[in-house]
């Protein structure tokens, strides 16, 4: 089920899901930590002698307020005469979630109303050992374990604090207990639980004729219990409505604290634009991670997550917020790089937000020979990406120190990690983390790589690792023509296994070919990366009433049962964005630019209502798969929508 809208303030992040129930819960990494393991908090509603939880009795609008990570949420049950407008955030000083819940009466009559609030904790990701209990002192119900403490709370009718509640057990079965009680409109008021807790509370309103009246809701998150009960005294002194304001007028301020302007777009696409620029910001760490989404549904197809930061992802996201100018999240992100480089100047697979090595995919042995688990992508990248950086900011005070300990580290592994007879990059994994080879993306994310380096060393002066680098990047630029391009075809294959001479190549297509153009490597109108370009266009865009473009032909993950077996594979956010980048880089004239433009509507009408992007979406029904939001599907647009106004200035300068 797709996370519909994430709220984050960097330490404290919740994903909802379509049926708007609390799907997962981090603190205090963004991505470390489900203290919810996926398990939904339930919402429902009481009325009448009939009890209804949030789902498919629900009429459900799920949306931000404009410009802001502040929900704007609209539910409506016909059955009950009750329509719920309700507000979400996450505070940005302070680890508060807060809740605004607005409820109508459709009705002439006046009437009582319960809303019930569910709470499945796992905390530490796990269900075992926790408590949860009333806490009198604070009047509120409290779930801990160890050094994670959360207390939940409520507002209505002027008083304060839980008056309704029940603690309960999880059942062998995973039931919960208190759900028969809650149900019949009623809580038992048992005031703790231990081992594998659960907690529910209830707001009783009573509602006046075709009136409205307010609640609040709010879950504060922290390492011991006075941490969370002086955020829940703050709850009380700055009032929760002004804290929901405080921090919308925050996020309408940070996205529009540039007056950055965009050329030739359509409204659709410069919403979400802005919405991609703040969704971004929820899955971003604090402490610098970028994490590749942290929807806990990816659990059930392989037992880990995406709750990782992969340096190819990260250094998408940072190149393109870094072109919107957005430099704090960058800056960490980058000084996080640096940590955790290895010794030898390459960066693992993944991992985890502090900073320690996440589960690794990739094995060490390749036909029986030992080799580096790595997608040498990752380290290039983050060199291509950091020089963005520079070009954006002109931050050389930044750079500076990352010069030893990040650049020449990096670039001085790129160098020296080659093949010494073709002298082009040893194999790795690839960036779909599938194949130990030779890849033509990768060649080209270590010239990008270089190229970053080079630039850098001549900003400091440094010349003969200017002319090392440089010229090391131009001999693996020899090498794509020599070794990588199939003349058979009559365009460049995806990737190559050495062979004595050479490479035997990988024919499949794949939408990673256009890196050659996009990253900078090759002239986008050189008559190779022309013929390359329109064998992705012809092999991998969608003949469906849906369209858009797949990875690379066959692609079988996350592919439906339903899906129709003679499709290339499910379309993929970046893979319709690179090709609306490589006609950006080939357009002209404006009537050229203009070809890139649909693909950006591609995007917008695939989009989730919230403006959430998915990592792919069912070729038939549109619906997304796989994860959402996925960071890199957000910096994608971000970064092509930059590209296209970019193009489109300099073409009106013509």
């Amino acid at each position: 089920m797709p996370k519909d809208i994430p709220v984050s303030n960097g330490s404290f992040l919740l994903n909802f899901d379509s049926d708007y129930q609390i799907r997962d819960i981090y603190f205090p990494f963004i991505g470390q930590e489900n203290h919810s393991s996926g398990h939904p908090f339930q919402f429902g509603v009481w009325a009448d002698g009939r009890y209804s939880w949030m789902g498919s009795e629900w009429e459900k609008t799920l949306r931000y307020q404009d410009n802001s990570l502040v929900t704007d949420v609209f539910l409506k049950n016909e059955a009950l005469g009750l329509e719920l407008r309700c507000s979400d955030v996450v505070d940005l000083d302070l680890n508060i979630y807060i809740k605004k819940i607005e409820v109508t009466n459709l009705k002439n009559a006046a009437r009582p109303v319960r809303l019930f609030f569910s709470h499945d904790f796992c905390l530490y990701g796990n269900d075992i050992g926790g408590t949860a209990y009333f806490d009198p002192r604070t009047c509120s119900i409290i779930h801990y374990k160890f050094n994670r403490y959360f207390l939940i709370s409520c507002w209505a009718h002027d008083e304060w604090g839980v008056k309704h509640f029940a603690c309960g057990k999880r059942g062998i079965s995973k039931n919960l207990e208190t759900f028969k009680d809650t149900e019949n409109g009623e809580l038992s008021g048992v005031a703790s639980a231990w081992g594998s807790p659960h907690s529910t509370i209830g707001i009783w309103l009573e509602l006046p004729p075709k009136g409205t009246t307010n609640a609040y809701y709010w879950m504060a998150a922290g390492m011991n219990y006075p941490e969370v009960a002086k955020l829940n005294l703050e709850v009380h002194n700055i009032m929760p409505e002004k804290l929901l304001k405080r921090s919308s007028k925050y996020w309408q301020t940070w996205i529009h604290k540039d007056s950055l302007q965009l050329q030739g777009l359509p409204k659709s696409v410069t919403d979400i634009y802005n919405r991609s620029l703040l969704i971004l910001r929820t899955q971003i760490d604090n402490h610098g991670a970028i994490i590749a989404a942290t929807d806990s549904d990816i659990i059930r197809f392989g037992k880990d997550t995406y709750s990782y930061m992969w340096g190819r992802d990260g250094a998408f996201v940072a190149a393109a917020l870094s072109k919107a100018g957005y430099s704090h999240p960058c800056m960490k992100y980058f000084d996080f790089c640096a940590r955790i480089l290895s010794d030898e100047g390459y960066l693992f697979q993944h991992y985890n937000p502090d900073g320690s090595l996440a589960s690794n995919w990739h094995s060490w042995l390749v036909e029986g020979k030992e080799v580096l688990p790595i997608q040498e992508d990752s380290t290039a990248l983050t060199l291509w990406a950091l020089w963005i950086y520079y070009q954006s900011m002109k931050d050389v005070e930044f750079i500076r120190p990352l010069y030893s300990k990040l650049i020449k580290k990096a670039a001085d592994f790129l160098v020296s990690y080659r093949d010494p007879q073709t002298h082009l990059p040893l194999p790795s994994y690839d960036l779909w983390e599938e194949r130990y080879a030779l890849h033509t993306y990768t060649v080209a994310s270590v010239i990008a790589g270089l190229r970053a380096a080079a630039n850098f060393a001549k900003l400091f002066q440094d010349t003969s690792l200017a002319e090392k680098y440089g010229s090391v990047a131009d001999e693996i630029t020899v090498g794509i023509g020599k070794h990588l391009y199939h003349k058979g075809l009559k365009r460049f294959a995806r990737s190559g296994s050495r062979i004595e001479g050479g490479y035997k190549l990988d024919e499949v297509i794949d939408i990673s070919l256009l890196s050659l153009a996009t990253l900078g490597v090759l002239d986008p109108k050189h008559p190779r990366m022309i013929e390359t370009a329109q064998a992705v266009r012809e092999q991998l865009w969608l003949k469906t009433p849906i369209e858009g473009c797949a990875r690379y032909q066959d692609d079988f993950y996350q592919r439906a049962e339903d899906s129709p077996k003679d499709r290339p594979g499910n379309p993929w956010f970046i893979s319709t964005l690179w090709l609306a980048e490589y006609y950006i880089d080939l357009a002209e004239n404006k009537e050229e630019l203009q070809v890139a433009l649909p693909y950006l509507k591609w995007c917008v009408k695939n989009s989730l209502p919230s403006g959430v992007l998915a990592e792919q979406v069912h070729p038939i029904s549109g619906s997304p798969l796989c994860v959402s939001p996925l960071t890199w599907s957000h910096s994608a647009f971000i970064w092509t929508v930059l590209r296209y106004s970019e193009k489109d200035k300099a073409l009106k300068k013509q």
